[in-house]
């Protein structure tokens, strides 16, 4: 009798915990800002991840300022509402310092997009002390995309075309990502005597910076054929420059880009944009997944793995930037983002986004 009143006393207690127990809350420092198409679709994916599986989820826009993005990340890590997880991106190299900044703070660190470099990686490594050690990385396959970007643009070249000038916008040069697109862009360009890399000029991801370096670089180089961009934004601005010169995109010039936004799946859909490489912006919302895991009793990196290269980055043909542009219309791109966890599953499971692209 006793021993049932006990078990009973037990359970009424142990109920109103568990409904009361807290979400697993992730804070994510955006390096973007508030007006960038791809890092606000990109917080979206990941909200929607958040919001299906009981996260709390909390977004900081660092507006590609390392100030502004070590200021938020003093306040999430001293603040009253510190969360179980930080999500970071190694934009400009500013990971080592986020990671010195968490040591002793009991948060687990994540990075995307942008992993350590391998001079990072070695002396985080060697100093625990010093260094909070992240959970691993999940990064996109971006040489690939930059090589396979430039291979498609060359495709469709006509068979007698000579030699064809060729001008490139990459990104940051202190940005991981952006030196792995111009590496296999550079690697896809051996295979291509006939095609003359006249200039790589960096862009910082901006529209304008790369409509004006655009007019400069068709002054000097009138005969370009093919424009290579790191990202949407570039391709755009140097689109304009073209355009004005007289010169008809996906007729007289080709362009290329990576990112899905809405206005890149058109152009891609009318022929401006020759070539276009998408699909990175939902590497947040697997992150979230494999967060939800962990805390979970599922530990990151438990197939002995740390730092991963998603496959998310894929080629977007007219008939695919169709369906994309209708996914957009989703708020999740309807994902079901339960279906991808791996509590409930065999021991061997592996999660399907890491080996190949989700369809959308």
């Amino acid at each position: 009798m006793l021993k049932a009143l006990y078990r009973c006393l037990c359970l009424c207690f142990a109920l109103p915990l568990s409904a009361s127990a807290q979400p697993v809350s992730v804070v994510f420092l955006n390096p973007g800002s508030p007006d960038e198409t791809f890092w606000t679709s990109y917080s979206r994916f990941m909200q929607s991840a958040a919001d299906e599986l009981g996260m709390d989820l909390r977004v900081e826009y660092g507006e590609r300022r390392t100030d502004l993005a070590l200021s938020q990340a003093r306040a999430a890590l001293d603040g009253p509402r510190r969360p179980d997880y930080l999500v970071l991106v190694n934009e400009q190299y500013i990971a080592p310092e986020i990671m010195r900044l968490s040591q002793g703070a009991g948060v687990k660190l994540l990075l995307v997009n942008n992993g350590l470099t391998p001079s990072q990686a070695r002396a985080v490594s060697a100093r625990p002390d010093k260094f909070a050690q992240p959970l691993g990385s999940l990064t996109t396959n971006d040489e690939q995309a930059g090589f396979q970007m430039l291979r498609e643009m060359i495709a469709q070249l006509p068979a007698t075309s000579g030699p064809v000038d060729l001008v490139a916008f990459s990104g940051v040069k202190t940005t991981p990502a952006s030196q792995r697109r111009e590496e296999g862009m550079r690697r896809a360009l051996a295979d291509f005597p006939q095609v003359r890399l006249r200039q790589v000029v960096y862009g910082g991801w901006s529209r304008q910076r790369a409509y004006e370096q655009a007019r400069f670089l068709l002054e000097r180089y009138p005969q370009t054929r093919l424009v290579w961009s790191a990202n949407d934004e570039m391709a755009f601005g140097a689109m304009q420059a073209f355009e004005e010169a007289g010169l008809k995109p996906g007729k007289d010039v080709m362009f290329s880009a990576v990112n899905s936004s809405g206005e890149a799946l058109r152009a891609r859909l009318d022929g401006r944009l020759s070539v276009l490489m998408g699909g990175h912006f939902s590497l947040g919302g697997w992150a979230m997944v494999m967060l939800y895991d962990d805390a979970h009793g599922l530990p990151f990196g438990r197939d002995g793995l740390r730092n991963y290269s998603l496959p998310v980055l894929q080629s977007i043909d007219q008939a695919k930037a169709g369906q994309w542009l209708k996914r957009l219309e989703l708020a999740d791109h309807g994902v079901d983002f339960k279906a991808y966890s791996a509590i409930g599953r065999t021991a061997g499971y592996q999660y399907p986004f890491l080996t190949s692209p989700v369809e959308y």
